[in-house]
């Protein structure tokens, strides 16, 4: 996700066709990280709206110190992990199902058989990470989806950052045996 600087720079002057512009960028990514946070669209779509009412309130703040797309990853997952918490004191169980993982774009190859291997691994995989644990599956989806440091894990998450590697070791000992048992009974 690319954004001009100068779209940045218009947007922290209050320039409401570049915040559409914006918008139009960045949404899709937005979205994707929503949606794999939260594990479901109707509240990836709400976080997403939440994200960019925000982002109307705090762009003035980006300083441009570290990537515009890392620090609105920063802001994206903030969102939905607050609605989640939210969520979590409800005792609402937020849960993703694999087909809905399937809406997400995927890397396409020219050879038809390379892209439905992909298709059909990526769908597996999806729907391994979709049945982790919201606090396993949190860690997997920032550090290995979107490839936020464990520092910037733990400071978002409120953890220390021990905690972060010890969740995502175990989070990716329970795929590989998700993943290792499916391929035995397959």
């Amino acid at each position: 996700m690319d954004v001009p600087d100068s779209i940045i720079k218009a947007c922290q002057e209050g320039d409401q066709a570049a915040f559409e512009e914006l918008i139009r960028l960045t949404h899709a990514s937005v979205y994707s990280l929503s949606l794999r946070i939260v594990g479901n669209p109707e509240d990836a779509a709400e976080v997403t709206q939440d994200v960019f009412i925000k982002l109307l309130r705090v762009i003035r703040q980006f300083r441009g110190d570290a990537k515009f797309s890392t620090w609105l990853y920063r802001v994206t997952s903030n969102v939905a992990i607050t609605l989640l918490r939210r969520r979590s004191r409800r005792k609402i169980e937020v849960r993703m199902e694999p087909e809905d993982w399937s809406l997400l774009p995927a890397a396409e190859s020219s050879d038809p058989a390379v892209t439905a291997e992909q298709r059909s691994l990526r769908v597996r995989l999806d729907a391994a990470i979709a049945s982790l644990p919201m606090d396993y599956r949190t860690v997997v989806v920032m550090k290995d989806v979107y490839g936020l440091g464990f520092d910037e894990i733990a400071e978002q998450l409120h953890i220390q950052e021990g905690t972060a590697r010890v969740r995502l070791h175990r989070a990716r000992q329970k795929l590989k045996n998700m993943l290792h048992d499916e391929l035995a009974v397959g």
